[in-house]
């Protein structure tokens, strides 16, 4: 079945309507007519519609009756270290799959790639586009949020909304995600802390640990920075449940 998310600024909840593009799309590209059934996302909530009206640019929608949610109960925030080429393009459409609500890319000193503030922008609009279509594509009744690149020492606000913060790397001895569920059984947030190509230098992990956050180990073998990230979005949603 398509799915839509219905434009904010136009839907009321009676009646939804899609944004220019996703009008196109539907009349166009998907032949849609009235009529014919669709899901629906609205302020967070999913819907079986039905498509009521369609113009050149134009199309509303009348919900029919409401959906489950597909939303996760734990609210994780992946604080990924900024990648080189093209694979923050891939983390941020495979995360939003799993299930993440909200990817922070975040430069450390190991960071190959150095964004300026207009290059910043313009590859968060990036990543924000394909965090749509991922969440669409998934099911996701609410689109997650990707932020402009940040330093670490801006982490401590964001680290705020979380219950805790666990850091994955590879000189960890204690530890894995399992110790870290059994010590934190009833969390409703959480933050992953994701180094890029080289890691996150045992200063940094220094400061990290005076932020409160908890070193954990993923294994033995060491993951690429695109890896990781999908691997403890993973196994943390099997273990708190939200894979079930």
């Amino acid at each position: 079945m398509h799915r839509f998310y219905a434009d904010p600024a136009q839907s009321d909840g009676q009646l939804f309507v899609l944004d220019a593009e996703d009008a196109r799309h539907a009349g166009k590209v998907l032949r849609l007519r009235p009529g014919d059934e669709v899901e629906v996302f609205w302020n967070g909530q999913r819907f079986l519609s039905a498509l009521e009206s369609l113009s050149a640019d134009r199309v509303t929608l009348r919900p029919l009756s409401p959906l489950p949610s597909t939303e996760p109960s734990l609210s994780v925030t992946l604080f990924q270290g900024l990648p080189k080429s093209d694979k923050m393009d891939w983390i941020v459409q495979k995360s939003v799959e799993l299930g993440v609500s909200r990817i922070v890319p975040v430069v450390f000193s190991r960071c190959v790639v150095r964004l300026d503030e207009k290059e910043g922008t313009r590859k968060q609009e990036r990543w924000q586009r394909i965090a749509r279509e991922a969440g669409k594509q998934s099911g996701r009744c609410r689109i997650p949020e990707v932020c402009a690149p940040v330093s670490l020492s801006a982490l401590p606000a964001y680290f705020s909304e979380c219950g805790r913060v666990a850091v994955p790397w590879e000189d960890c001895a204690l530890g894995g995600p399992l110790a870290f569920a059994k010590e934190n059984p009833s969390l409703s947030s959480l933050g992953i802390v994701i180094g890029p190509e080289g890691g996150i230098s045992p200063e940094e992990i220094s400061l990290l640990e005076g932020m409160d956050c908890v070193c954990i180990t993923l294994g033995r073998r060491i993951l690429r920075t695109e890896t990781a990230g999908l691997a403890a979005l993973s196994v943390f949603f099997g273990l708190y449940g939200e894979m079930e």
